[in-house]
């Protein structure tokens, strides 16, 4: 596998994102390029860009990261247990974006390609990523229109991966200990080599190369409705849930972690502003009891 040419498209790709996000905000990124000490278990480095208190989003982060490491983490290993202790290479653009405007979903997307050593010296390579949405009030359009462009992204590949990755997001993406969705999904993988290095490459890349087609047209729609209060409350509740998942069973921010990885980086997924209910009120009628009962759960958008 030309680890290479994995590493020119992320850093392509995190440069296409950040420059579109930012026109659409009005400001440009931070970029915080990083490098790891010497003498660490972990080496590598990475690009973190970062915009706060823009126009349109009030957290967006997008970061970029190559790393080795003597050993891969236990996190990385569950469904490879052969190669529990290998050193491994690891490589990945992730990014969350928050809008200010609680009618504007917050977006997830993650690319990534692994690679182990194994005892007799082989090198195994596998690759993971996806994208998934999480409104904090619904539109049937906009969760279709999320869906159908997943959908076509995995086309090309096989008319079975987007149903396949489809029902990976929804089992991945669930607060298990609330048994609640954590939005309306969208497609997951991981693990993935079946098709060879080469093609399952080829899925990462139409993965990435999809992400703006799939976010743009619904942040712009919905970026400038008025709101008060109540959304913004409901908002707050609601990034309560993504905070939840993020630190409880995301095995990404598990890995970064665990292999000792960048803090900062690994934790920019973090909406800046979050609040806990003890017993929060829907009420009944209302958009918000609307999102529970019709969005934040399993369903065929399609």
């Amino acid at each position: 596998m030309d680890t290479g040419s994995v590493k020119n498209y992320l850093i392509d790709l995190q440069d296409r994102i950040t420059t579109t996000i930012a026109r659409i905000d009005g400001n440009e990124f931070l970029s915080d390029a990083w490098r790891k000490p010497h003498g660490e278990p972990l080496q590598g480095q990475g690009i973190t860009r970062i915009l706060e208190n823009g126009q349109i989003f009030e957290r967006a982060g997008c970061g970029f990261s190559h790393v080795t490491g003597p050993q891969l983490p236990p996190s990385a290993t569950h469904a490879r247990p052969e190669l529990s202790g290998s050193p491994f290479e690891a490589m990945g653009v992730s990014l969350v974006f928050h809008p200010q405007n609680p009618y504007a979903p917050t977006v997830h997307m993650n690319v990534r390609m692994l690679s182990a050593q194994t005892s007799d010296g082989h090198t195994v390579a596998w690759f993971g990523g996806g994208m998934d949405l999480t409104p904090y009030y619904g539109f049937e359009e906009d969760a279709i229109h999320f869906h159908q462009t997943c959908r076509d992204a995995l086309a090309p590949h096989g008319a079975n991966l987007y149903p396949r990755f489809k029902t990976w997001c929804d089992d991945y993406f669930c607060l298990k200990h609330r048994q609640e969705q954590r939005g309306i999904g969208g497609i997951f993988f991981d693990d993935y080599s079946e098709l060879g290095n080469e093609k399952s490459f080829a899925v990462l890349k139409s993965v990435g190369d999809a992400f703006l087609k799939a976010y743009v047209p619904i942040v712009e729609k919905r970026m400038h409705i008025p709101y008060g209060e109540r959304e913004r409350s409901h908002q707050l509740y609601r990034r309560g849930r993504y905070v939840e998942f993020n630190l409880v069973w995301d095995r990404g921010t598990h890995f970064g972690l665990q292999s000792g990885g960048r803090t900062e980086s690994i934790l920019l997924s973090m909406p800046p502003l979050a609040s806990w209910s003890y017993q929060p009120q829907v009420a009944l009628g209302t958009p918000e009891h609307d999102l529970m009962q019709r969005f934040i759960v399993r369903r065929d958008w399609l």
